[in-house]
């Protein structure tokens, strides 16, 4: 008769699995992560609050109302195409190419006519563009 205890090997946790597999899970749910808040920012443009206004010699100022139209150096554009913007830019753009663009935007207007001022302009050969804002006090006393 064997009456000798048999040593046992003590039993061991091996964590490196446990770890590779909570790595595994940690980086699925922060690739599946949707991030909402960006959704729910909630934003006014523009007003910008400038030192000193810049006064430009050579500047044609594009208006934008809200729902679309434009004028050009307080000229209406007829129609709202590119075509017809890109003409009367090229038109009142005496200076050529130190031509600057102003464009006086209405809070509430697409961002497509705004993009389209741009296109125009740069199919005009029009490269300097700004964009007109109001200060904060002037907003909050016409509001």
């Amino acid at each position: 008769m064997n009456f000798r205890r048999t040593s046992r090997d003590e039993p061991e946790i091996n964590l490196i699995p446990f770890i590779d597999v909570l790595l595994v899970v940690l980086i699925f749910l922060v690739l599946s992560t949707t991030y909402s808040k960006f959704t729910e920012l909630q934003i006014k443009l523009p007003i910008a609050d400038a030192e000193h206004q810049r006064d430009y010699p050579k500047e044609v100022i594009v208006a934008v109302s809200s729902d679309g139209r434009y004028a050009v150096n307080k000229s209406s554009v007829q129609g709202r195409g590119l075509d017809a913007l890109a003409a009367a830019l090229s038109e009142a753009a005496k200076a050529g190419r130190n031509t600057v663009i102003v464009i006086s935007a209405d809070a509430s207007a697409t961002h497509q006519s705004v993009i389209t001022v741009m296109e125009a302009a740069r199919r005009s050969g029009l490269s300097q563009i700004t964009f007109a804002t109001q200060s904060a006090t002037q907003a909050v006393s016409r509001q």
